[in-house]
C-alpha cells in the first residue's frame, strides 16, 4: 500500500480523499491542518492531525499531496514540506512556475526527496497536452480556453484579500475566439480576447468595496490581463448561487502538415467538480512519485519527466496488453 497524506482539507483535500477510496493501492495516513484538527469533520476514520506535528509523520508517510493554495499556501509549504517529504503539489500561479521549481528542486534534494510541482489539469495534463500537439504539428498555433467554470487558486486568491469573507471567480471563454482557433487564419489572440474574469464576493460589514475591486482587478498574474467584472453579494446569495464548482476547457493545435492540408488537434474536458477531477489527477501521480523514488529520483520534477504508464496501477505488461 502506498501511504498518502494530505496537507490540507478545503475541496481539493475533500476531492483526494474521495479519490484514495477508489485506489485499491493506496491508503490515507493522516490530514494535516492549520485549523484545529477536532474541527474537521473527515469523510473517513484517518486521522486529522496539527500540521506543527508533520515532522513526526516523516517515517509514516510515503507520498503527501499538498492541498493548499497557490497564492500564498505553497510558495512557503512546497520547499519546506519537499525537505521532509515526497510531495506532490497544484501550484498554478503559471508565470511564477521556473522560480517555484527552483525552489522546491533545491529542498528536495536536500532532503533526499522527490517532489511533483504543478500537477493538476492545468498546469498538468493541458500542458501534457500543448507539447504533444505542438512536437507533432510544429507548424502551427497554440490555444487554451478555460470554463466556463469556477477557478480555485483564483477564488483562494480573491478570499485571501483583507474584507472578503468568500468569492466566487468564473473564467468564460470568448466564443468568437474559439471559432477563430480553429479556422484556417490561425489568428494570434491576446489573453484579454480570449477569456474573461467574472467575481462574485462576499465582504464583511464596512468593508471597503472600493479598494477590494481595484485589487482584484489590478492584481497580477491572476485578472490585471483580463477584463475582470466584480460583482458584490450576500454571503447567503454566494452559497445558494454559486456553490458548485464546476469547471472545464480545451486545449486546440491548428496547425499544418502540408500547404493547404489543415490539421486541428484537441483535449476537452468538462468537469461537475474542479477540485474532484484535480484531486484524481494528484492522487494518480502520487503512484508515479512514489514509484520513482522507489527507484532512487530526487529533486524536483514535473508531468514532462513521468512516464505516463507509471500513472497507472496496471502492469506494464497489462498496460500493452489491454491498451497499446
Amino acid at each position: 500500500m502506498i501511504r498518502i497524506g494530505l496537507a490540507g482539507y478545503g475541496n481539493l483535500g475533500k476531492g483526494v480523499e474521495q479519490a484514495i477510496k477508489k485506489c485499491a493501492d493506496m491508503s490515507l495516513e493522516a490530514v494535516f491542518t492549520r485549523r484545529d484538527p477536532s474541527s474537521l469533520e473527515l469523510a473517513s476514520d484517518t486521522p486529522a492531525v496539527s500540521m506543527s506535528e508533520i515532522s513526526k509523520w516523516q517515517d509514516k508517510i510515503d507520498v503527501l499531496i499538498l492541498c493548499g493554495g497557490s497564492a500564498t499556501d505553497l510558495p512557503e509549504q512546497g520547499p519546506e514540506l519537499a525537505s521532509m517529504f515526497n510531495t506532490v503539489d497544484s501550484f498554478d500561479t503559471h508565470a511564477r512556475i521556473p522560480e517555484y521549481f527552483e525552489s522546491v528542486n533545491y529542498k528536495a534534494l536536500e532532503g533526499d526527496h522527490l517532489s511533483l510541482i504543478s500537477c493538476g489539469w492545468d498546469p498538468g495534463l493541458f500542458s501534457l497536452s500543448r507539447v504533444l500537439f505542438n512536437s507533432i504539428l510544429p507548424d502551427g498555433q497554440d490555444y487554451t480556453f478555460w470554463g466556463k467554470g469556477v477557478s480555485q487558486g483564483h477564488s483562494d486568491a480573491i478570499r485571501r484579500i483583507p474584507g472578503v469573507l468568500d468569492a466566487r471567480q468564473y473564467t468564460i471563454p470568448s466564443e468568437d475566439a474559439i471559432k477563430a482557433a480553429s479556422s484556417k487564419d490561425r489568428p494570434q489572440l491576446t489573453t484579454r480576447e480570449k477569456h474573461r474574469r467574472e467575481c462574485y464576493v462576499a465582504v464583511e460589514d464596512g468593508a471597503d468595496k472600493t479598494l477590494i475591486e481595484k485589487t482584484i482587478v489590478d492584481m497580477p498574474n491572476y485578472f490585471a490581463d483580463y477584463d475582470t467584472t466584480v460583482n458584490f453579494i450576500s454571503l447567503e446569495e454566494l452559497k445558494s448561487e454559486h456553490g458548485g464548482l464546476p469547471h472545464g476547457g480545451f486545449v486546440i493545435r491548428n496547425g499544418e502538415t502540408s500547404e493547404n492540408t489543415t490539421q486541428v488537434a484537441q483535449l476537452s474536458l468538462k468537469l461537475d467538480s474542479n477540485p474532484e477531477f484535480t484531486a484524481s489527477v494528484l492522487t494518480a501521480y502520487a503512484r508515479a512519485i512514489y514509484r520513482m523514488s522507489q527507484q532512487g529520483r530526487r529533486g524536483a520534477v514535473t508531468v514532462f519527466d513521468i512516464p505516463v504508464g507509471l500513472l497507472s496501477p496496471m502492469s506494464a505488461a497489462d498496460l500493452r496488453k489491454d491498451y497499446l
